[in-house]
């Protein structure tokens, strides 16, 4: 017999089941109820819910089966390590499937990194689905390493992997109807396009929507949320290392909306992982703050799959993928035992599979700097300065008055004003800009990171110029990667050798190694939890209000780069 026969076989009855997890109790996502029964597996599928014979029995007692977690936005870049160490940090957590936009590796290397993504997706236990980038760069107000447009997408298109178009964060080219655009959304017209709009209203929300843009990851508003929704949008609830949605949007999440409602992370690192969570520590947090536990599992499965067209997931039910998480209970959200594709996750899964050589190595190409390259030159006392907002990607555009003394507008720690700088790392033109953020509260020395949103330049924030072209300098040694300097001295960094964005070790390794930079910041005085995707994010100008790109300081209401 065929698969499809073996299948309908084993639900029968008439031969036994490959795999029964018994004595759980499921949780049905269409009813809200908990039922008592087998569950059958044969080969990836689900067989039956009933009384089952198998050829293997694994005791579940005690424990409740829910469908596999789908993650419905993320970057695996941002989790600083390769596809491979992705699925074996997270899957045993529940998720089964991963929803990823490459654009991370793709505004570095191209389509290689894509292609590397789509062939990385074939070797994981959990199931990678790897959109295609549709903004790199994401703007024309920065140097990446790379640009793709839709002739270059198109070869990339039919891999098994593929749903549709990543995030479309150029929302002024989609509004405005910039040709570039037009011609991505029309390659997938009719297809699946993932939204990206923070803070879009009104007509020009119609507009954005009307292109045929389904999902939105961007609202940090309950009021924001639920115009996108009116709008027929997809809210994503987002909870990541910087980017943290869940308790603005948690009342929006209701038995009523859940249908259209979904979780993801966007960003979200190891450490993070290993102290909270990542989709279970969503639910855990969810149900905890009010939000009905069936609306809390449908938006992290059943409403996943629906809103991405993935058919054949969501739920414990005949013909589906057999991707199950035993917890023991709804409310605790602790993984017990993981069933992705019918395999059970252990330590032989993931030894398993097939391995993949790394991609975008050598990457860092910038320019050796010196303390005199971070000079802030100007005449004018009255100096634009980016406001952060902790666990917010979107900033304040400040104002505040810095007097230049002998030519140069200097740090002043007493009112927390750090030097930032972004030095295009690609070997494009070697641009250097410079300017103004508060929120680091830096006492001393500087950090650095090539994780730097989307175009992954350097990105450095002192208030010693000399401690900055240091920690700039030492990315360029170690293939990029993060870094925190004081007194002329490299106390703490993690290489990240991968296009400057992954490392090569284990995640317990990247996870303990990111505990150091953690520490090493906070002896500089750095007050924030996140501090380096948190400076990643300030050279992201898709984000409102002020951010900084190697081209200079980009007011991102007026999507135009401020005069110097």
């Amino acid at each position: 017999m065929d698969d499809l026969e073996r299948r309908i076989a084993q639900a029968r009855g008439d031969e036994p089941a490959d795999l029964v997890l018994r004595g759980g109790r499921v949780f049905d996502l269409i009813t809200g109820t908990l039922m008592v029964g087998d569950v059958a597996i044969c080969g990836d599928r689900i067989a039956g819910v009933g009384d089952y014979e198998a050829r293997q029995v694994i005791d579940v007692s005690g424990l409740v089966l829910v469908p596999g977690f789908i993650d419905t936005h993320l970057h695996v870049e941002s989790s600083l390590v390769t596809p491979h160490e992705f699925d074996r940090c997270v899957t045993p957590r529940g998720v089964t499937t991963a929803i990823c936009d490459p654009h991370e590796i793709a505004n570095v290397i191209g389509p290689d990194g894509i292609r590397w993504f789509q062939k990385a997706s074939e070797c994981l236990l959990m199931d990678l689905r790897v959109q295609l980038s549709s903004c790199v760069p994401s703007t024309e107000m920065e140097t990446a390493g790379a640009r793709i447009e839709a002739e270059e997408l198109a070869p990339l298109m039919g891999h098994p992997s593929g749903i549709g178009l990543a995030e479309f964060m150029n929302y002024p080219g989609v509004i405005h109807r910039d040709p570039a655009a037009m011609a991505k959304l029309r390659l997938f017209a009719g297809g699946h396009i993932d939204g990206h709009c923070p803070q879009l209203s009104g007509r020009d929300l119609s507009a954005y929507v009307a292109a045929g843009i389904r999902t939105e990851h961007e609202a940090t508003t309950a009021d924001e949320a639920l115009e996108k929704l009116r709008m027929g949008m997809r809210v994503l609830i987002r909870e990541g290392s910087v980017s943290k949605d869940l308790i603005a949007l948690q009342p929006v999440l209701t038995d009523i909306t859940a249908p259209y409602m979904c979780l993801c992370t966007d960003d979200r690192n190891p450490l993070d992982i290993a102290e909270h969570g990542h989709l279970d520590h969503m639910i855990r947090e969810l149900i905890r703050r009010g939000s009905p536990p069936l609306a809390v599992y449908r938006a992290a499965s059943l409403s996943a799959a629906e809103a991405f067209g993935l058919k054949d997931r969501g739920l414990i039910a005949p013909g589906m993928r057999a991707d199950i998480v035993a917890l023991d209970s709804l409310e605790s959200c602790r993984a017990q035992m993981v069933v992705c594709g019918g395999r059970v996750v252990d330590d032989a899964a993931f030894a398993a599979r097939k391995p993949l050589d790394p991609v975008g190595r050598a990457s860092v190409k910038a320019p050796k700097v010196s303390a005199q390259d971070f000079r802030c030159a100007g005449n004018r006392s009255e100096t634009p300065v980016i406001g952060i907002l902790e666990g917010k990607i979107i900033t304040e555009h400040l104002t505040c008055d810095i007097a230049p003394v002998d030519g140069d507008k200097r740090p002043d720690p007493t009112r927390d004003l750090a030097r930032i700088a972004v030095i295009e790392r690609h070997g494009r033109n070697g641009n250097i800009a410079t300017g103004f953020v508060q929120g680091f509260s830096l006492r001393r020395g500087a950090i650095a990171s090539t994780l730097c949103h989307d175009h992954h330049n350097i990105a450095v924030v002192g208030v010693d110029y000399g401690d900055m072209a240091l920690a700039a300098n030492h990315l360029s040694l170690i293939e990029g990667g993060f870094v925190v300097v004081e007194s002329g001295r490299v106390i703490a960094d993690l290489p990240l050798p991968v296009a400057g964005l992954m490392s090569l070790d284990p995640f317990e390794t990247v996870r303990d190694r990111l505990i150091l930079l953690r520490k090493a910041a906070r002896t500089l005085g750095v007050t924030l939890e996140e501090p380096f995707l948190q400076l990643a994010f300030l050279a992201l100008p898709v984000i409102p209000a002020l951010k900084i790109t190697d081209r200079g300081m980009v007011d991102v209401t007026r999507f135009e780069i401020i005069a110097g």
